[in-house]
């Protein structure tokens, strides 16, 4: 008799498509890319060229344009490390241990990715502003939050502090507990557990969501430009110089601040692209 049992199908790699479709699809990444990134990098470059070095020089020397330099960095420099406190700190309590309204903190840390930018700057404004009842009281003590430093640095925070703890939950959450465990079986301190054990196991990651937060921090507009004021010389930081020297026609110093900006960015671009290649290699979890 002959074999009627069923014929199995041929085994299909469910990743491998036609070579036409693989092209397809990979034009019209790139074509994606060039259109919303490649071509507005490109003008940016272009328009600065055209003003010539003279304008380039001139627009960075100038004390408004160091001003938001200086303010930009200065921000950026101590969101970041706030925010890596607590990004460690909550993906710690998140990964490692159970506790009721863990999924309320859960959703606490996302609300700045679903709240506007600009509503954060808002709520500052009626917390501390003139209007409000807390914010005469700390600028009468020498403390002012609105127009100031301390309010940009609070907006700035708001809208960066999800991006740590974000990139070390599912890590932490895949690790486990078991090397923790181990440590503390073996005799070790809660701090020698973290930082021989934890921190060693996290810190590509880490680094990766540093890198992430420092360029959120140095380009974010709307919630800076709500509380800032839009002082210059003191409270502009370098999207806001931007928009300012724009606003004013002056395209080549707008231009020249906003390649300064782009540069940034691609170094950052280039140091994710690198921790990726990093992750890739399997040192993500090492």
């Amino acid at each position: 008799m002959a074999d009627q049992s069923p014929r199995k199908k041929p085994h299909r790699d469910p990743t491998t498509e036609p070579i036409a479709i693989r092209w397809l699809l990979i034009s019209l990444a790139f074509t994606f890319l060039a259109l919303f990134l490649i071509v507005p990098l490109g003008a940016v470059l272009i328009r600065v060229f055209q003003a010539g070095w003279n304008s380039f020089a001139a627009t960075m020397t100038d004390r408004d344009t160091l001003s938001a330099i200086k303010l930009t960095l200065a921000v950026a420099a101590l969101a970041v490390p706030f925010n890596l406190v607590f990004g460690i700190a909550a993906a710690w309590a998140i990964a490692k241990f159970d506790f009721k309204g863990k999924t309320i903190l859960i959703t606490l840390i996302d609300l700045p990715f679903s709240v506007s930018p600009v509503i954060a700057g808002l709520v500052y404004v009626l917390l501390f502003g003139a209007d409000s009842w807390l914010g005469p009281q700390l600028k009468a003590m020498g403390f002012p939050v609105v127009f100031a430093f301390p309010g940009i640095f609070l907006a700035t925070v708001f809208v960066t502090f999800p991006f740590i703890a974000r990139e070390l939950i599912p890590l932490m959450e895949a690790q486990g507990t078991a090397d923790e465990e181990a440590a503390i079986t073996l005799g070790a301190t809660g701090l020698q557990t973290f930082f021989r054990v934890t921190l060693p196991n996290i810190k590509w990651a880490l680094l990766y969501g540093v890198l992430l937060c420092n360029a959120r921090a140095m380009g974010e507009f709307g919630a800076v430009s709500v509380v800032s004021g839009h002082v210059r010389g003191k409270t502009d930081t370098m999207p806001l110089h931007i928009e300012a020297l724009y606003n004013d026609y002056n395209t080549g110093g707008a231009f020249a601040v906003a390649s300064l900006l782009a540069a940034l960015a691609l170094v950052t671009l280039i140091l994710r692209t690198l921790l990726e290649l990093r992750f890739g290699n399997g040192a993500g979890h090492k």
